[in-house]
């Protein structure tokens, strides 16, 4: 999984790997996407950002299949920014799938690192 994300998501996007034309686009809409995963408690506690194709997925997901719909994630993202589909059909759908991705996510977060809110409060008499 040691692939650039830049050009992973360039490649989704159908955006050829030597063209550099939207690279600032795309890279700006996939680190909003990234500052999204900060905010929902994944990935480094300062954040994360990438500059250009040599940040790897490797360096957010690490070992971790569980988050390898990062992927995806970031992929969805980017499109209803960059390249929405035509249709209100099609962008319900991939608000849709952006929803129930950050769901996940979020659940996956909590498995990991889940703090009580109502932490018990301890009186002495």
């Amino acid at each position: 999984m040691a692939d650039s994300i830049l050009n992973d998501v360039k490649k989704m996007l159908n955006v050829g790997a030597t063209d550099t034309a939207f690279d600032l686009d795309i890279t700006i809409n996939i680190n909003a996407a990234f500052s999204v995963l900060t905010q929902l408690g994944l990935g480094p506690e300062e954040g994360f950002i990438i500059e250009d194709d040599t940040v790897t997925w490797d360096a957010f997901i690490g070992d971790d299949r569980r988050l390898y719909f990062v992927k995806v994630y970031i992929y969805q993202k980017v499109r209803l920014v960059f390249d929405p589909p035509s249709t209100s059909f099609a962008i319900d759908a991939v608000k849709e799938q952006i929803r129930e991705l950050e769901w996940r996510l979020n659940v996956h977060r909590e498995g990991e690192s889940w703090v009580d809110p109502n932490p018990p409060v301890v009186t002495t008499p």
